[in-house]
């Protein structure tokens, strides 16, 4: 695992993720990804906080009630077998790209240390106007709580 600047959360495998194959089932992957991003949404921006924003609003605020995000594309690389255990695995979550109306998530799920890397992932985002259904730009504020947790393109090993 390389340094990123976004976050780090622990996600608690549960018995019933494991598929009849004894390992997490591919598709509970978009679980433990949606759980670290709503962590890291929901999360109080605090000295990272710019213009248009308190240390005590998360990006979730600063979208505000007119508007939500909605999940655009995702993409996930399998990279090795996860296994039932009792420790949780670790999401890493930061951002990879931000446009007018749009931002890039990336994942690695790993071991807390690094020792091991179980999936890449990216996710893209829009910003939508709740009562349109249309596409609204980031504002400056919610751009610059984006940038807090920039970083570099999610290393994909088998894209082509």
């Amino acid at each position: 695992m390389t340094e990123r600047p976004g976050l780090s959360f622990p996600v608690q495998i549960r018995f019933g993720d494991i598929d009849s194959y004894g390992h997490v089932n591919n598709v509970v992957y978009l679980s433990y990804l949606e759980d670290a991003r709503v962590q890291l949404i929901h999360r109080a921006l605090g000295e990272d906080a710019g213009a248009g924003a308190a240390e005590e609003d998360s990006f979730h605020d600063l979208v505000g009630v007119e508007n939500f995000t909605l999940v655009a594309r995702h993409e996930i690389e399998y990279v090795k077998p996860l296994l039932f255990r009792t420790d949780p695995v670790h999401v890493n979550i930061w951002v990879t790209g931000i446009g007018g109306s749009s931002f890039d998530f990336g994942y690695e799920v790993a071991e807390p240390d690094g020792s091991a890397v179980y999936a890449l992932a990216a996710s893209s985002m829009v910003l939508v106007n709740r009562a349109s259904g249309v596409p609204v730009r980031l504002s400056p504020a919610q751009r610059h709580a984006l940038e807090q947790w920039n970083g570099e393109a999610v290393p994909f090993r088998r894209r082509r």
